[in-house]
C-alpha cells in the first residue's frame, strides 16, 4: 500500500512538473505573439545588408555609420533601435545568403539602407515573401520605384531623375545627343542606368537610330563593349581600359565625339577610367552619378591630380550647405562625416520621424500606413510620400569636382566647362 502511494506521488509530481512546463511555454507564446515581427517590449530589431568589405566597401561603411549615428540613444514608444549588419561584398550571391541568414537568425522588423542594384534584385523578392518593409535603399534604380516588389520605401530621388538632370543640361549647353555617350558597370546598375539614358535621350529629341543602338546594347548578353557609343566593366574590378577602348572604336567607326561621358559606375573602378581617359587626353566631360561615392572618388583623382571635368548629381545636401539636418550629421558624425554617411544620417532620420508619427500600435501595417500620410521637413529637407509614389525626396543637384570638394553648379557653369 506504502508503495503504491509512493508512486502514485511521484506520477503526480512528474504530471505537475509538465504542466507547469506546458503553462510555462503558453505564457512565452502568448507574451511573444502579443508584439509585431521584431518588436520587443525594449527593442526594434532592424536589420542591414550591405557591402562592408572588398573594393566598394566606403559604400556600405558609409551607410552604416551615417545610420549608427541616426539612431543613436534614440527611442520609440520607449523602445531602443537595434541595428544588424551583414556584409555582402556587393556581390548577388552573397547578398542572398546574408539575407537569408539574417532572417533565420534575427526577428526583424524591417531592412534598412542596403547598398546597390545588383543585389536588391536578390534580396527584394526575400523580403516581400516574408512582407519585410525595404527602407532607403542606397540605389536609385526602376526597381525599387516602376512595379516595386514589395514594401519599398525610397528616400532619394532616382537615377532616371539624376541622368534627366545632366542631360538636359548638356543639351541646352549645346551638345548634341548624338555626342552624349556612357561607361557602365556591366549588370542591374550600369543597364538600369543606360536605360534611364536611353529614355531621356529619346525625350529630348535623339534619332530613331540612337534609341536602336541603345536597345541593342541593353538587348544583348555578355560583354557588352564595341556594340556601340557605351563602354563597359566588370563590378568588383579595377579593368576600366576595355571600356575606354569601346568608346575610341565607337569615335572612330561613326566620326561623332564623345563629348559627355555618362557614368554608372563605383568611385575605385571610374577613377581608373578618368585616368586612363586623362592619360589619353581625352577631353571628355565625365559625369558620375550619387551611387558613384563622391569622397572617395575625390580623393582618388585628387591622388592622380585630375579634378577637371568631372562632373556629379547628388542626391542630399553638399556637404558645406547651412540645412539644420547637415549641420547636425556632421556633429553628430565627426570625422566620419562624408556625403555616403550623411544619406545614411538622412536615412536614419527620416525612418525615425516615420515610426515616431504612428498613432498606435507598432506594427508593419500601420508602419506602411503611416508612410503613405507622411509628409514634412526633415531639417531643410521636404520629404512627401502623399504623392502616390514610394519615394520621399525628389532633390538632384548637378555639382562639378574643385580642390574645394564639390560644388553645385548651373547653365552657365556647365557652358563654361565645354569650353
Amino acid at each position: 500500500m506504502k508503495e503504491y502511494n509512493l508512486r502514485s506521488l511521484v506520477v503526480l509530481r512528474l504530471l505537475a512538473v509538465a504542466c507547469l512546463g506546458m503553462l510555462t511555454a503558453c505564457h512565452s507564446k502568448i507574451t511573444s505573439s502579443s508584439y509585431s515581427p521584431g518588436i520587443t517590449k525594449k527593442t526594434i530589431r532592424i536589420g542591414s545588408v550591405l557591402v562592408l568589405q572588398g573594393q566598394d566597401e566606403a559604400l556600405g561603411n558609409g551607410m552604416r555609420l551615417g545610420i549608427e549615428a541616426s539612431l543613436a540613444g534614440e527611442k520609440v514608444q520607449g523602445r531602443s533601435l537595434k541595428i544588424i549588419f551583414k556584409n555582402d561584398y556587393y556581390e548577388p550571391a552573397s547578398a542572398r545568403k546574408a539575407t537569408e541568414e539574417l532572417l533565420e537568425n534575427h526577428d526583424i522588423f524591417l531592412t534598412l539602407g542596403n547598398v546597390g542594384t545588383p543585389t536588391a534584385q536578390v534580396t527584394l523578392p526575400i523580403l516581400a515573401k516574408h512582407k519585410i518593409p525595404a527602407v532607403g535603399f542606397f540605389t536609385g534604380a526602376r526597381l525599387l520605384r516602376e512595379n516595386a516588389e514589395g514594401a519599398i520605401v525610397n528616400y532619394r530621388a532616382g537615377y532616371a531623375q539624376e541622368i534627366a538632370a545632366i542631360v538636359e543640361m548638356a543639351i541646352a549647353a549645346g551638345i548634341a545627343p548624338a555626342e552624349v555617350c556612357a561607361y557602365i558597370q556591366n549588370d542591374g546598375y550600369g543597364l538600369d542606368a543606360l536605360k534611364n539614358l536611353q529614355q531621356t535621350l529619346t525625350q529630348v529629341g535623339a534619332s530613331k537610330d540612337i534609341e536602336e543602338r541603345y536597345e541593342r546594347i541593353l538587348s544583348s548578353t555578355g560583354d557588352r563593349n564595341n556594340l556601340g557609343s557605351v563602354g563597359v566593366y566588370t563590378r568588383n574590378t579595377p579593368y576600366s581600359e576595355p571600356g575606354y577602348n569601346s568608346l575610341k572604336k565607337w569615335e572612330s567607326e561613326s566620326g561623332v565625339k564623345c563629348r559627355l561621358v555618362i557614368t554608372a559606375a563605383t568611385y575605385r573602378n571610374l577613377a581608373y577610367f578618368v585616368k586612363t581617359s586623362r592619360e589619353k587626353r581625352e577631353k571628355w566631360l565625365i559625369s558620375a552619378l550619387s551611387f558613384t561615392g563622391a569622397d572617395e572618388l575625390r580623393w582618388d583623382l585628387e591622388e592622380y591630380n585630375l579634378l577637371d571635368g568631372i562632373i556629379m548629381t547628388q542626391v542630399v545636401p553638399l556637404l558645406n550647405s547651412d540645412l539644420p539636418i547637415v549641420k547636425e550629421a556632421q556633429i553628430a558624425l565627426g570625422e566620419n562625416f562624408g556625403v555616403i554617411s550623411l544619406e545614411g544620417y538622412v536615412v536614419g532620420k527620416m525612418l525615425l520621424q516615420i515610426l515616431r508619427d504612428i498613432p498606435g500600435e507598432l506594427t508593419r501595417e500601420n508602419f506602411l500606413k503611416q508612410v503613405q500620410k507622411s509628409r514634412f521637413n526633415l531639417g531643410g529637407i521636404p520629404i512627401d510620400f502623399t504623392d502616390g509614389d514610394n519615394q520621399g525626396s525628389d532633390l538632384v543637384i548637378v555639382s562639378r569636382l574643385t580642390p574645394e570638394g564639390f560644388k553645385a553648379i548651373d547653365l552657365p557653369d556647365f557652358t563654361l566647362m565645354l569650353q
